[in-house]
């Protein structure tokens, strides 16, 4: 039995480059039980990362008491992480939403679904009639199924036709979908995680894995244990377990002031081209804009970065002579990229790393754009967060038609006069008063969008009719006008689609507790009694069940990128999980995307024209087709600005926000986990042991830290961050602390500024100052594992667990070899078929 509290890891099972990796199935179950007791095992996929673990849920008498992790699936091969054995399951026995409440006289009372559902109806159905459905926003999550992403799209897109959705993806994930539509003219991963087991190198920008997607920092640690292992290098202004790793690798940790990421890249890219690090064979026959990226990075020599980013030239140096002479290379990337200033245009160039030798679409060689949530992919892939279904372009009058034509109504309803309106809008829009209904579900914005001063004003708006969707009365839920209950993961039926493009299914497992009801059939039912209807009088949309809305968005992807047609909800179940594109040609998947160099940028089949990484302006139709494409990615360049916001007399800190291993997003569930609580079961400040000695602050000190906007009182960890940089976990809001003390957030911080191309919020650059406040001679509650470990340990209890998870190493077939990659047939160089 192991302690996966203290050894998040879990047991190594070294393997060499080219050979599968080992199966390891990790197993939990409530206290007392063993596997005999089990009545039956569900099939799922974990839900608490957006790695996309398989998985099966033990159930008893009616009730979730276990989990395993699935040996045969390509992602995980049997293996769990701390959240998904403890925080998967045991909070469906907490203090879940049972019926619907609305608001009266001031306070949130229980009623009946015909009541709630009634009084949403009857105000849309007013405002609908006063201003339009532009008075309408709808700010999902990334943590629903496909099916219910796609309802939603269609209800809003060709029910009501506003173009003013989206959801807390534009938080963790827009930059993913932006970077690739910009070099590769459509989203979807190059990459695959396979990549981890055949790569000479491996990059990490901004992505401290380790804490982020543990099992998938499993698979890179059972690499680095073993033969031939990979050289790592990772960026990021905090000393992580990957830095560490990094280092004990050969490679190398470059730990840029936060907000410096493009000079940092822009000066890798100069090092490649000045040292002769490129196939210029590749870059002529499959790109565009190589002149144009060779003299905007001509000013970043090794100096002028290490004088801008603080960081070590010879470092600099170093990275890059393991880029470019590394026969394999794989990079990943995430929120230390995309939540900082320039996020787009710095994710662009970790393409172009790649495109400039030539190292993507073969094993070993490629870019994980990485996503933060469980099912961020689908809600781009099926026009959720505002984008349209399947990839399609809005600018497109074609991709329009095509739309139009599926749904059966006029093209148009469907909102396509402008770009969709990103999150960071919408809520603007809600502040102005243009939008005057605002449906939330799975999410909780009063805790993780930046400035949160702000964010309640908006909530408390008396004429912003607020719907909150949600398992848990969450802070969000508190300000809301209809409170609906809604089923959580387990409780109900659908697929979701991991980072790299990994299609899963997961069944019902237990009934929803009280009136719950899945997100699904709420939105239906909002459609039937609001009497959504196609040009024939049939009901939009017209299925009923998971199923049925899965068949439906199967047609929807029919020749695009993301082509679902080959798969099935019988050809998901009982085995791994299957990568998209999966169609007639390729009827077993696609492991990874542009092996033979051809890319989705025709003009009738990208997903976008682009934008200037700039400034944000769209690239007009004609523009783009000028350029002629046609294939070919696009090797696109801009320059180094300066953050929005930088440290001064008055605030001479840079705060950046991020998270811990045991927690997901605002702990709605991983809160209620027991262990996870224990773990890390409040806020705390990290800094520097330098900066900690400078302001006169001991380990556990209560400090304050306050920026132009807000403060945060918490104890401080002296840890080994970058001199400069306060580091704040994310998760804490006030749900389980008794009072309404707002200083436990670290968005009371955060500002207003988003990047131009993305729209993602900047939360790694808030200016800050950090008081102390009093003494405490007791260690912080941060977690002794990880990046917030104690630069002097000693006298600091290590964060520990109980040994209740077995971990089994097995001599079970491994996963199938994955499958052949996308070659040319598989990328479309015309418009397809709607």
């Amino acid at each position: 039995m192991a302690d996966r509290i203290l050894d998040i890891w879990g047991a190594r099972t070294p393997h060499a480059k080219d050979t599968p990796w080992p199966v390891r199935v990790d197993l939990h179950l409530e206290a007392g039980l063993t596997e005999s007791d089990v009545d039956r095992w569900v099939q799922s996929a974990c839900v608490l990362c957006s790695n996309g673990c398989a998985c099966d849920i033990a159930v008893k008498d009616g009730r979730m008491v276990g989990i395993r992790g699935r040996a045969g699936d390509v992602v995980n091969h049997g293996r769990l992480g701390p959240k998904g054995l403890y925080g998967s399951w045991q909070w469906s026995r907490t203090d879940r939403l049972l019926r619907p409440l609305v608001r009266r006289g001031g306070e949130l009372v229980e009623t009946d679904w015909d009541t709630a559902m009634s009084l949403i109806v009857r105000r849309s159905r007013e405002l609908l009639d006063e201003t339009g459905p532009l008075s309408h926003g709808f700010y999902t999550s990334g943590q629903l199924f496909l099916e219910e992403y796609y309802t939603l799209a269609v209800i809003g897109k060709a029910g009501l036709g506003t173009p003013h959705m989206d959801g807390n993806t534009r938080l963790c994930t827009a930059t993913a979908a932006a970077a690739m539509k910009e070099s590769f003219g459509s989203d979807g991963q190059p990459g695959s995680y396979t990549d981890i087991d055949s790569c000479d190198a491996l990059f990490l920008f901004g992505h401290n894995m380790a804490e982020t997607q543990t099992v998938l920092w499993t698979r890179v640690l059972d690499r680095v244990h073993g033969p031939d292992r990979p050289v790592i290098v990772a960026v990021d202004p905090r000393r992580t377990k990957v830095a560490d790793v990094a280092v004990e690798s050969g490679g190398v940790h470059l730990a840029p002031l936060p907000g410096t990421n493009l000079a940092l890249l822009n000066g890798l890219i100069r090092e490649l081209i000045t040292r002769g690090w490129v196939d210029h064979d590749y870059v002529t026959a499959h790109t565009l804009g190589f002149d144009e990226l060779a003299t905007t990075v001509e000013p970043y020599t090794p100096e002028e970065v290490a004088r801008i980013c603080r960081i070590d030239a010879d470092d600099l140096r170093r990275a890059a002579e393991v880029f470019g002479t590394s026969d394999r290379v794989l990079s990943t990337v995430l929120q230390g990229f995309y939540q900082s200033p320039q996020a787009t245009a710095a994710s662009c160039q970790v393409n172009n790393l790649h495109l400039l030798r030539g190292l993507i679409g073969e094993p070993g060689c490629g870019v994980l754009q990485m996503n933060g949530q469980p099912t961020a992919q689908n809600t781009r892939e099926t026009g959720a967060d505002g984008d349209l279904p399947g990839f399609r372009n809005w600018d497109n009058p074609e991709h329009i038609r095509e739309l139009a034509e599926l749904w059966n109504v006029d093209p148009l309803t469907i909102p396509h006069w402008a770009a969709p309106t990103h999150a960071m809008q919408i809520w603007r829009y809600a502040e102005q008063g243009s939008i005057r209904l605002l449906w939330i579900s799975a999410t909780n914005p009063a805790v993780s969008l930046p400035e949160l001063p702000r964010i309640r004003d908006i909530l408390a708006k008396e004429e912003l009719f607020v719907v909150v969707q949600d398992g848990f009365r969450t802070e969000t839920a508190e300000y809301a006008d209809v409170v609906l209950p809604a089923a959580l993961w387990g409780e109900k039926q659908g697929t979701f689609t991991n980072v790299d493009r990994t299609v899963h299914l997961s069944d019902k497992a237990v009934e929803p507790p009280g009136e719950a009801r899945s997100d699904l059939d709420i939105f239906l039912d909002y459609a039937r009694r609001m009497d959504f209807r196609d040009r024939d009088g049939a009901p939009l949309p017209p299925w009923r069940t998971p199923e049925e809305a899965f068949e439906a968005w199967k047609e929807c992807s029919r020749g695009r990128l993301c082509d679902y047609t080959g798969l099935s909800y019988d050809r998901l179940r009982g085995r791994s999980g299957i990568p998209w594109p999966c169609n007639d040609e390729h009827p077993e998947g696609s492991d990874r995307l542009y092996a033979d160099g051809v890319f989705p940028t025709h003009p009738d089949v990208c997903e976008s024209y682009g934008r200037d990484l700039l400034t944000g302006g769209l690239v007009s139709p004609e523009q783009y087709k000028a350029m002629r494409p046609d294939g070919r990615a696009l090797l696109k360049a801009a320059e180094y600005v300066a953050s929005p916001e930088e440290p001064d007399e008055d605030f001479p800190f840079v705060c950046t926000t991020g998270r811990t291993v045991y927690h997901f997003h605002t702990r709605t569930k991983t809160g209620r986990s027991p262990r996870l609580r224990r773990a890390a079961p409040e806020p705390w400040v990290e800094l520097s042991a330098h900066d900690a000695a400078m302001l006169g602050i001991g380990e556990g000190d209560l400090v304050r830290v306050e920026s132009p906007r807000g403060r945060v009182e918490a104890p401080a960890r002296i840890g080994r961050g970058r001199d400069g940089v306060v580091f704040l976990p994310f998760h804490y809001g006030y749900w389980d602390s008794g009072s309404q003390r707002h200083t436990r957030a670290a968005n009371e911080l955060t500002l207003t500024e988003w990047d131009p191309v993305s729209k993602q919020p900047l939360y790694k650059v808030s200016a800050v100052r950090v008081t102390k406040l009093a003494a405490s001679g007791q260690p912080a509650p941060a977690p002794t594992t990880v990046a917030s470990a104690p630069h002097v340990p000693e006298g600091i209890p290590t964060t520990t667990g109980d040994d209740d998870v077995r971990e089994t190493t097995t001599a079970a077939e491994p996963p199938p070899p994955p499958p052949t990659p996308v070659r040319t047939a598989n990328v479309p160089h015309t418009a397809s078929k709607g």
